[in-house]
């Protein structure tokens, strides 16, 4: 048997915001939080049980501990963590209510992650799983880190390990040009996917409904499992056979990012178990989770989240 339930790859970040009705410009105190997609998938299955393993570098001083010790409270492997000199990448977010949208400043250019190669990963411990989680966020961040992402999803295949991906297209970080001719080779064939309606539309031209748009993304992809979020619709996936939708958990929102993080966590949860129904259950109750708490990081039990995803409503197969 694997080590690992779950291992990924990614850079961490610190969060810094204020809430809505102050502006950074004029802010005298930040809300402080471990931040990023990767880190937050692990930390999230960590706490519901699965033994989880993430790789990255952070830097050898109090911002880079911040991170370590928020992954190692949830209960998430650290031994392969590279520390180093170097920087934090970190995000500053003014949040907002209309009619002002929400506005996200990064500051990561530089930061540990950009620095390693495929010769540093410790390839033994990454692999030693029952799936890879990996995202479109990292490629862009640096020529080793898009070497690192390719190479890890050629050597899981060439193991016979399952791999999951999640595309989490960010404007910021690359064209829609090179993100699509990136991401194309990478995704196909994954165990699990996950993309948004939005990013399926904007990167692989994929229209209509929810039930044609998800049936396209599967035929250029030919992933054997598919999650495409919907917002305030819920969620719609595929397992080769069935196309099902789950309507999004009734939630009062109060802090939207990380949603998309307690989504992939949830699936990848009910992905171990073999159910697609269920896992879909599981994802739209841990995006729910996210919206309801402060930080991006869902905080929860397996036992609170199997009573929530036992009343959610039913799902629609076609």
């Amino acid at each position: 048997m694997p080590r690992f339930d779950v291992t990924t790859f990614g850079e961490a970040m610190l969060r810094l915001s204020v809430p809505a009705g102050t502006r950074l410009e004029m802010a005298q105190q930040l809300d402080l939080y471990p931040a990023g997609a990767e880190a937050n998938v692990a930390a999230a299955l960590a706490r519901l049980g699965h033994a989880v393993g993430w790789v990255s570098a952070l830097p050898d001083h109090a911002l880079g501990r911040r991170v370590a010790h928020a992954l190692h409270q949830a209960g998430v492997d650290m031994a392969a963590v590279q520390w180093g000199p170097g920087r934090m990448g970190s995000y500053f977010v003014e949040f907002a209510v209309p009619p002002r949208p929400t506005q996200v400043i990064y500051d990561r250019a530089d930061s540990c992650i950009t620095r390693l190669q495929p010769a540093d990963m410790p390839w033994d411990y990454l692999l030693d799983s029952r799936l890879l989680h990996l995202t479109g966020i990292t490629p862009p961040l640096a020529p080793g880190c898009r070497a690192i992402v390719a190479e890890a999803i050629r050597r899981a295949r060439g193991q016979g390990g399952a791999v999951s991906f999640d595309v989490n297209y960010r404007s910021k970080l690359w064209s829609v040009e090179d993100a699509a001719a990136t991401l194309r080779p990478l995704i196909a064939e994954v165990d699990l996917l996950f993309c948004s309606g939005r990013d399926a539309q904007t990167l692989f031209g994929c229209s209509g409904s929810p039930e044609e748009a998800v049936a396209q993304l599967a035929a250029q992809t030919g992933a054997r499992w598919g999650v495409m979020s919907l917002g305030a619709q819920g969620v719609i996936g595929w397992d080769g056979a069935r196309i099902i939708r789950q309507a999004a958990a009734p939630v009062t929102i109060v802090d939207r990012i990380g949603a998309g993080d307690g989504l992939a966590a949830g699936v990848i949860y009910g992905w171990l178990k073999g159910e697609l129904a269920a896992a879909l259950r599981y994802g739209v109750m841990m995006a729910a989770l996210a919206l309801s708490q402060h930080g991006d990081a869902v905080i929860t039990t397996r036992e609170e989240l199997e009573q929530l995803a036992a009343a959610a409503g039913g799902d629609v197969v076609r």
